[in-house]
């Protein structure tokens, strides 16, 4: 009734055939002509939340749903867009001489957003494109599918053109399209976790000065299930930017007896000799969750390696009750999913993910009892808010290919 798992396990398998789909969709929509097939994936971020613009520690990786795309180069200036998603939208046209974000352009405005980016940053794309996508991201569920129509347009500009671009360098051109074409102040960890990603592994991502590295996740014996509220909110709309000023002005007042560069150059010994430094509570407790959440993060990954999935887990639990109390950006939705996760037997850790305000929890769940997870929590949760969750049971993948 709720799981989708089947779906997802197959998913890979199914790639061949979601290319085939779309490629005719592709010439039903826009014509015959040769055009080329697409993909970039989804994320889900393991632990460290709201730290990616506090300069903090992510632990993100990608997924093996996504956002699949076909694309073709036009003999004129014009931009074609069509969502296989939201198909009663039809053709959205565009030009490259009309590139600013407008209401009415609806979705449009992420692939938009990346013409005019890599316009910013020097790049020259003189050519119209023709472009479908397809996701099979939830929308609105927070596993980053607006971060992936942009790492996916990036790549296909990039190989369309012959633009050379990095990976690492699509991840700092689709943040710097959504802060500045979109208008939301996001950090670095979605774009740089869909363009980085590697099957079965999740980056450990220092957001001050992009160091990383890949760390195995090898969860023997339970899986990784993401649970969707399908309470819908877009990040422009939400508080997100709200709580992105206050840990701002909290790090201002901090770095007045202190030099710092950013919230996470502290631990939590040192945010707690300082913390009255910050004149206003809320204010306050904002910056002891980027504080706290950074160092669970260092420490979650340091469990991970010693295959410590239980403390792993606890500090995921830890996680969520920051996000709760102290960054207050979870929600009735989201705590009835870890709430009701929590009680169940089997359940190493949950907790919400993503900016919050609706969208997904992430739990990982001993294999015996997915079945039983799912069921209970997904009953529970119909019964407390009125309707269904989603549940998927996913896997690690790739970043951005061409298919």
């Amino acid at each position: 009734m709720f799981w989708r798992m089947g779906y997802l396990r197959r998913n890979e398998g199914r790639m061949a055939d979601i290319k085939e789909k779309i490629l005719n969709k592709f010439k039903e929509v826009f014509g015959e002509g040769e055009a080329q097939a697409f993909f970039a994936p989804g994320r889900v971020n393991l632990i460290g939340e709201h730290t990616d613009y506090n300069g903090g520690h992510v632990f993100p990786c990608a997924l093996t749903i996504g956002t699949y795309a076909v694309a073709r180069k036009r003999d004129d200036r014009k931009l074609r867009f069509f969502s296989m998603n939201f198909e009663h939208l039809g053709i959205i046209e565009s030009g490259l001489d009309d590139l600013k974000p407008r209401r009415d352009a609806g979705w449009t405005n992420y692939p938009k957003g990346i013409f005019w980016a890599l316009g910013e940053k020097g790049y020259e794309v003189n050519q119209g494109i023709d472009l479908l996508l397809f996701g099979n991201i939830p929308n609105g569920s927070g596993l980053s599918s607006s971060a992936s129509v942009e790492v996916v347009t990036g790549y296909i500009l990039s190989e369309l053109f012959g633009l050379g671009i990095s990976n690492q360098d699509l991840a700092l051109i689709g943040q710097y399209s959504e802060n500045n074409f979109n208008g939301v102040n996001c950090g670095i960890m979605d774009q740089f976790a869909i363009a980085m990603g590697q099957k079965g592994q999740a980056i450990f991502l220092d957001t001050a000065d992009l160091s990383y590295e890949y760390a195995p996740v090898q969860l023997e014996g339970a899986k990784i299930v993401i649970a969707c509220s399908n309470k819908k909110r877009g990040l422009g709309d939400s508080k997100y930017n709200e709580r992105r000023e206050e840990c701002e002005t909290a790090l201002g007042e901090i770095q007045q007896g202190m030099d710092i560069n950013t919230l996470g150059d502290l631990n939590e010994e040192q945010f707690e000799q300082v913390k009255m430094a910050v004149k206003d509570e809320d204010r306050r407790k904002r910056a002891k969750h980027a504080v706290y959440e950074n160092q669970r993060t260092i420490k979650a990954v340091k469990a991970l390696k010693e295959n410590d999935i239980t403390s792993f887990g606890k500090l995921m639990n830890e996680s969520h009750v920051s996000l709760r109390d102290d960054y207050e950006v979870t929600g009735k939705e989201l705590d009835t999913l870890v709430e009701e996760a929590w009680k169940v037997d089997g359940v190493i850790g949950s907790r919400m993910t993503g900016a919050g305000f609706g969208g997904c929890t992430v739990s990982i769940v001993k294999d015996e009892a997915v079945d039983t997870f799912i069921d209970k929590v997904g009953t529970a949760y119909k019964s407390k808010i009125g309707y269904a969750a989603d549940f998927y049971v996913v896997e690690i993948g790739s970043g951005p290919c061409h298919l």
